[in-house]
């Protein structure tokens, strides 16, 4: 039996990639700050399938320590899925929160970095994947944007040179960047939940099985078959136009 550590598995496309892989066979080891959202999923997937690890994906003593005591049954990790992000904030830059930026960036780039670099043994030794979830505004700049884009367009880039570097070890590594989909990402992002129904309302988004099911269709590929990036949007979400300022 495989096993796949998700972080970000408390909500979104987490909490749902660990629904879908558990459905199909693989033990889950899912990663985030609200314990009391991943004991349910615990109940609902059984302990033997789901282990919860309770962390800040930006504290590495935290995460070292959840991932140095886990059960026997979950430590050949074959999958890491890089979930764990967010976007805060839409202003534009010059209005923007640095606070804001900073927490981004911490958490998309460098809490994935790190924790990819912590695992990158394992999962060469066991010929294992890892699945970095960037985003089409990796590729599409829109306004407010910003950082969170440029974030996003990190984990591209990293995940294209991953791939590089780990030729020859049978590591496999994907980039699958989603547009509009339906989560919790747009009242984080704006703290209202009329700004997260407008944004959806009318759109037949995305949903987080749809990315789920990709995520593990991805996994459950040949062991000679690496998809290097995917990006999906729904078919009522195209891509922007130029913007056009005209003075007078």
């Amino acid at each position: 039996m495989r096993t796949a550590l998700i972080t970000g598995a408390t909500s979104g496309f987490g909490a749902a990639a660990s629904r879908a892989f558990v459905a199909a066979g693989w033990r889950v080891i899912g990663t985030g700050r609200r314990a009391e959202r991943l004991d349910a999923l615990k109940a609902e997937l059984g302990d033997d399938k789901f282990h919860p690890s309770v962390f800040d994906i930006r504290d590495e003593a935290a995460r070292d320590a959840a991932l140095d005591s886990l059960p026997e049954a979950f430590r050949g990790i074959d999958l890491l899925v890089n979930n764990a992000g967010l976007a805060l904030g839409t202003e534009k830059a010059q209005d923007a929160s640095l606070d804001k930026w900073r927490v981004m960036i911490d958490t998309n780039v460098t809490a994935l970095v790190s924790i990819t670099h912590k695992l990158l043994p394992l999962l060469i030794e066991r010929k294992g994947a890892i699945i970095n979830l960037s985003s089409v505004a990796a590729t599409y700049p829109y306004l407010g944007a910003n950082v969170y884009g440029g974030t996003k367009a990190f984990v591209h880039q990293f995940s294209l040179s991953l791939r590089s570097d780990l030729a020859g070890t049978g590591v496999r590594v994907t980039s699958i960047e989603p547009g509009m989909a339906e989560t919790e990402f747009t009242l984080v992002r704006t703290g209202s939940q009329e700004a997260s129904d407008t944004l959806y309302g009318g759109a037949d988004p995305m949903t987080a099985e749809d990315i789920a099911g990709t995520i593990l269709w991805v996994a459950q590929l040949p062991p000679h078959l690496n998809i290097n990036t995917m990006e999906m949007m729904p078919v009522n979400q195209s891509f922007a136009g130029f913007a056009v300022h005209r003075a007078g």
